[in-house]
């Protein structure tokens, strides 16, 4: 263990003194004697020559810096959390539970901070301590202001209570209420930071909550919410609890602070964004009725997780870091003055990377549907999705750049993300954070900066060209099919009925197909047309291709995810080109089916197939999801139905002769017979 050294002696001085005048002020002999050990004088110097706020706080609690010292954080952790769990429901008066659950935060922080400083907990066990203190005290707010509900008779009382005054808050009172605080972000991922909001979403459900009031339950929940906030953020001479933030809501400029369950899964069913579906992996309930809670989230589960890749995901995420780049200005990386959350290779990025992964994925992988940013990354890596060096990097450099951004917010209890700009500023981080000196970090955190940076633009962009200024080189369609422009264009690519090829284009520019009818479709189309154009030109009979092609978007239910993903990947165009060409049959298969494209991408599509052994442990686990009859013969069709096409489309392209395409099929029907004649299926025999 390395402790940070004291970075401002005059600062350590004065901490000592006044701690020690502090504990010789209460009569805490025992703890000036465990404060001058050789061990714990280097702990405390670590925190008094570089953290005026936990000094402050050490100061004004000697009693429990004494108990912290001799028992430990995890210990005295626990000792807070049971104490308040026990003395808070008996209380009655909102701002005793107030400054109750706030100076327990103190206390709590401050060992959490020790814990940290001292380098005794990993970064999950500092993040997870927090959340959980955050949970607990949302717990007792909620069970507080509900009880607070009953006793007025706007809420029904548990069966057989007649006073409700006289039950104690305790949680389970909000377990069957219908009130639901989902956890969202960092809460809701248990990765809470040392400063960090709570991001919050609250609903209720009406078919559970027994409202007893003159108004709504609407009324009741909205004012209920004012309250909740109020309890947790509210400063006071004891401090706060924790900032609170309701903006994760479903459309909050228009929306009240608590929405009924149906009005949010309504929602979001039915204009639903993907950054919503992207906050919607971390939300978690955390309070309240928390079967109602789970059971709201596994009624949306189909907006969040999709069966088929969205590759319109990335560039609705895209377009909001985007945003989040140019309103702070974080074009580059650099040590003093970045931004290790926002700013290019900082924290959202690496969060954003394993977020677009789930989003494509996670409807197929099972095992990316996980809220933690550590664990998503780890289960990328066993999917084979990142290498393992882009798993090691991205770990590290979010376990690194967490530290940083826990060290600038204990040093004033400010929720700040930004590096110092000034050399002392940064000199004095880098020596609380242990580093030997500030050219040192510099050159750790640039390193790590400039890893993340390069990953994450290689997943979201192409070189030379910003996706999201891409509608500039976009051609336009003409509405005149005789337009000479276009058909020379056409002419010199090898189409022979420029005319008839021209009204095909000019029937998607006007949105002749159900998959063509948002302005979003169709623009999708114009950026990738030259290429799709070019593509089909290379084909024996471009006219004959591009017929098909025709007829393939003419069966699309929709066209927006299989549009951005020929945009994300360009090649597959020439993919589909070679197979409306040349293979009927095959283009016949992806009409009824586009989303069969969806497995070109897998690394291992144009590789041999698997063995016959490892094919039915694949169709195996498959089928173990089925709910019903129905589900094993869905589930079977499609897993038999791609592997048949990514056969087809390797002897398409020459990867494997006749023969061994032959015994590829008869392996697919053997292991599709070997599963259904199971004897744990007895249903299909």
């Amino acid at each position: 263990m390395t402790l940070p050294r004291p970075y401002f002696e005059h600062r350590l001085q004065n901490g000592w003194n006044d701690f020690l005048a502090s504990a010789r002020d209460a009569g805490l002999d025992h703890v000036i004697e465990l404060a001058e050990t050789p061990l714990n004088r280097d702990r405390l110097s670590a925190i008094f020559g570089n953290s005026p706020y936990l000094t402050r706080s050490m100061i004004n609690n000697p009693d429990f810096v004494g108990a912290l010292l001799e028992q430990g954080p995890d210990a005295v952790t626990a000792q807070i959390t049971e104490d308040l769990a026990r003395q808070v429901p008996a209380l009655t008066d909102v701002n005793a539970v107030m400054a109750a659950l706030r100076r327990a935060k103190t206390r709590f922080a401050l060992a959490v901070a020790a814990a940290d400083i001292w380098e005794l907990w990993s970064l999950q066990e500092v993040t997870g301590h927090l959340s959980d203190f955050a949970e607990l005290t949302l717990d007792l707010a909620v069970a507080h202001l509900l009880r607070a509900g009953m006793t007025k008779g706007e809420l029904a009382p548990p069966e057989g209570v007649t006073d409700p005054a006289s039950v104690p808050a305790k949680p389970d009172l909000g377990r069957q209420s219908g009130f639901v605080v989902l956890g969202m972000g960092k809460l809701g991922a248990r990765e809470l930071n040392y400063s960090s909001d709570v991001d919050l979403i609250l609903l209720f459900d009406n078919e559970v909550v027994r409202y007893t009031g003159r108004r709504s339950p609407q009324q009741f929940f909205v004012r209920l919410a004012r309250d909740l906030v109020k309890v947790m953020q509210e400063r006071t001479g004891d401090g706060y609890v924790f900032r609170t933030d309701l903006r994760l809501r479903p459309d909050p400029g228009a929306t009240p602070l608590a929405l009924s369950v149906d009005a949010a899964e309504i929602y979001y069913q039915s204009v639903g964004l993907n950054w919503e579906r992207a906050a919607m992996i971390k939300a978690r309930p955390v309070a309240g009725d928390l079967d109602a809670g789970r059971g709201f989230l596994e009624r949306i589960r189909g907006f969040v997780w999709r069966k088929h890749l969205d590759f319109a995901a990335i560039d609705d995420i895209h377009a909001i870091k985007k945003q989040i780049h140019s309103h702070h200005r974080h074009g580059d990386i650099m040590v003093a003055g970045h931004d290790v959350k926002l700013g290019r290779g900082g924290i959202r990025e690496i969060e954003f990377f394993a977020q677009i992964h789930q989003l494509i994925a996670g409807g197929r992988e099972y095992e990316l549907r996980v809220p933690q940013t550590l664990a998503a990354l780890d289960a990328l890596k066993a999917l084979n999705r990142i290498s393992s060096r882009d798993h090691t990097d991205l770990s590290e450099a979010y376990r690194f750049l967490r530290r940083v951004e826990h060290r600038l917010q204990m040093i004033n209890d400010e929720q700040t993300h930004q590096i110092p700009e000034t050399d002392e500023g940064v000199a004095h981080l880098a020596t609380f954070l242990g580093h030997p000196s500030p050219e040192a970090f510099g050159e750790a955190l640039l390193s790590h900066l400039a890893r993340v940076k390069a990953l994450y633009d290689g997943l979201l962009e192409r070189p030379g060209v910003d996706r999201h200024d891409a509608a500039d080189h976009a051609i336009t369609l003409p509405a005149d099919v005789t337009s000479p422009e276009m058909l020379k264009t056409l002419e010199d690519l090898g189409y022979g009925d420029t005319e008839r090829i021209a009204a095909l284009v000019e029937g998607w520019h006007f949105g002749r197909y159900r998959a063509l009818r948002t302005p979003r479709s169709r623009d999708l189309l114009s950026r990738i047309l030259p290429r799709l154009l070019a593509a089909f030109a290379e084909t024996a009979d471009p006219d004959l291709a591009l017929t098909r092609f025709d007829d393939f978007l003419g069966k699309l239910p929709s066209g927006v995810q299989i549009l951005s993903l020929f945009q994300a990947n360009p090649w597959l165009l020439d993919v589909l080109a070679e197979i409306l060409g040349k293979a009927p049959a095959l283009a016949e298969q992806l009409a009824r089916r586009p989303l069969l494209l969806d497995a070109v991408l897998s690394p291992e599509f144009f590789e041999p197939l698997e063995p016959s052994e490892q094919l039915r442990a694949e169709l195996e686990q498959a089928v173990s999801r089925a709910s019903d009859y129905q589900d094993v013969l869905d589930i079977t069709r499609i897993w038999v139905n791609e592997r048949k096409f990514r056969v087809g489309v390797q002897l398409l392209r020459a990867t494997v002769d006749a023969q061994e395409a032959g015994q590829a099929f008869s392996n697919i029907a053997d292991t599709l017979l070997a599963v259904l004649t199971h004897p744990r299926h007895p249903e299909l025999l």
